[in-house]
């Protein structure tokens, strides 16, 4: 999964970063307002990490604006404010969970999941299908009834696919998706994921159809 955390202290901000990246997803990091307008404009996120209290202004300000535009990535509060009517307000204006400072970062990562779950509209964590059985948050894939480990990108990379069969995606896109903002990604790197990908899924039902010019599919084989 690729996140936005927008959060002006560093020290914070890196530790949270640091866990999340460990889990295998991608971490784009806006110190203030104005930068994390910039992301949402430019790139496109499973979900965004949110403090209130920003330089620039009320992280709240962003949120309204967020879902104004129709926008609907997943939005966490993270704030020290814990009063009941901060909770509400930001919940009205389009929140869709709230965690007060200080946190444990294990309940922040399973408050990820859960929201992320709500959003696809399934509440299990496995997905099966084409004689697979995988599970994004474990990180775990079998493959016709054999166990198959895969590296981080590899793992967001079979996931993006199974969140959307049939869709295709540009080279681009899944570099924006598998990247952070300041990683530099050649053309060459997806086509070394994908070639992996491919090699893992080969026993299954499951196929990634190169779509020239285009992209890539994940296809279903009867």
């Amino acid at each position: 999964m690729k996140f936005l955390l927008v959060e002006d202290n560093h020290d914070l901000a890196n530790a949270i970063a640091s866990r999340m990246r460990l889990d295998g997803h991608v971490i784009d990091h806006a110190g203030n307002l104005e930068d994390a307008a910039a992301f949402v404009a430019t790139g496109e996120y499973d979900l965004i990490l949110l403090d209130i209290m920003l330089p620039d202004g009320d992280g709240r300000t962003f949120l309204e604006q967020h879902r104004a535009s129709d926008l609907d990535t997943p939005v966490i509060i993270l704030t020290a404010r814990s009063q009941v009517s901060d909770r509400i307000g930001s919940l009205d204006l389009g929140a869709d969970d709230y965690v007060t400072k200080p946190f444990d970062h294990a309940e922040l990562e399973a408050r990820c999941r859960a929201v992320l779950r709500r959003k696809s509209g399934n509440a299990k964590t496995t997905i099966q299908v084409g004689g697979i059985l995988f599970d994004p948050v474990a990180g775990h894939l079998t493959v016709a009834g054999e166990t198959v480990t895969l590296r981080n990108r590899e793992l967001r990379l079979l996931e993006l696919f199974l969140n959307a069969p049939g869709k295709i995606f540009s080279k681009n896109k899944l570099a924006d998706r598998l990247f952070s903002y300041d990683e530099d990604v050649s053309e060459n790197a997806i086509e070394v994921y994908i070639g992996r990908l491919r090699k893992h899924l080969s026993p299954s039902n499951l196929r990634i159809t190169t779509l020239r010019g285009l992209g890539y599919r994940l296809d279903h084989d009867e």
